[in-house]
């Protein structure tokens, strides 16, 4: 991808990146667990998330960063980020504010439920 990045490379060296040099990063709500989206990061915006409280994520269809709730005001609160056991998955927990989705649910996954879950 060729964009620079100041993420601490003791982390970068951790990542086990796409093709792309992407990482998918799921964000959960911190509170509930309630799982919210999937965005995909790459060091700069691993980076940004990091030191700045807010997700930003890179957007493979526009190719530039987007930090969540910059144009809908639906943000997202980093609380804590950690990386999965084999270094391909970033875990994001976050205290969102409104809807996650673009569609304007509250999750990505709201909308198409392909097996409820017992009792529902």
């Amino acid at each position: 991808m060729g964009r620079m990045s100041q993420l601490d490379p003791a982390v970068a060296a951790r990542l086990k990146r796409t093709a792309d040099g992407l990482v998918p990063a799921i964000a959960q709500q911190y509170d509930t667990g309630e799982v919210l989206m999937l965005g995909w990061m790459d060091d700069e915006a691993l980076h940004r998330t990091l030191t700045t409280g807010r997700c930003t994520y890179w957007s493979r269809s526009r190719g530039e960063y987007w930090t969540k709730g910059d144009t809908s005001g639906h943000v997202q609160h980093v609380k804590s980020v950690a990386l999965d056991c084999d270094g391909d998955t970033v875990l994001v927990r976050v205290d969102q504010v409104g809807a996650a989705c673009h569609t304007g649910d509250r999750t990505c996954f709201d909308a198409d439920v392909l097996l409820p879950a017992p009792g529902q």
